[in-house]
């Protein structure tokens, strides 16, 4: 597991190969084990896999453009009146997601959205999405057109112990 958690990279470049439907229900799978407060499980997630879609998705902002090449682009949402906490269990279900597409070979990367509300209103009309949800981000997900070291970024001057 920790190898794969250093494995997982940002990856933005697609082959045109399609992601499966079983590839697809394992990844929900992973993300919805995610922890979360309460177990109030505050999230929904849009499967996008139309073209005419995902090209609309890759103009939400200028750091999305690889939506357009990736063969499905996951949306994540939250609802905030379910909990309090529906960032913190949102971007838990997205990592996640991060991983179990690292662990199936695939590639993948976060796209924030929130909390740019012109961003999330863009994304939420092209989607129908409701007012009370917030879009926490995109993450197109495709076979690798790139490849990247495993790496970490750890750096033992951030770490303290017992006291700051």
């Amino acid at each position: 597991m920790l190898e794969l958690i250093k494995k997982r990279r940002s990856i933005r470049k697609y082959t045109a190969d399609p992601i499966s439907e079983s590839q697809i229900k394992a990844l929900l799978e992973a993300a919805m084990a995610a922890p979360s407060a309460d177990d109030a499980r505050p999230w929904e997630i849009i499967v996008v896999r139309r073209a005419d879609l995902r090209e609309e998705l890759s103009r939400v902002h200028p750091w999305a453009a690889m939506c357009r090449s990736a063969p499905v682009v996951f949306v994540i949402l939250g609802d905030p009146r379910r909990s309090a906490h529906w960032i913190e269990d949102c971007s838990a279900l997205t990592e996640n997601l991060l991983l179990a597409v690292t662990g199936l070979d695939l590639g993948a990367v976060w796209v924030a959205v929130y909390p740019q509300s012109t961003d999330e209103e863009r994304v939420r009309r092209l989607l129908g999405v409701p007012d009370h949800l917030r879009v926490l981000c995109l993450v197109p997900v495709g076979h690798p057109a790139e490849t990247k070291p495993a790496h970490t970024k750890f750096d033992e001057r951030k770490v303290h112990y017992e006291t700051f």
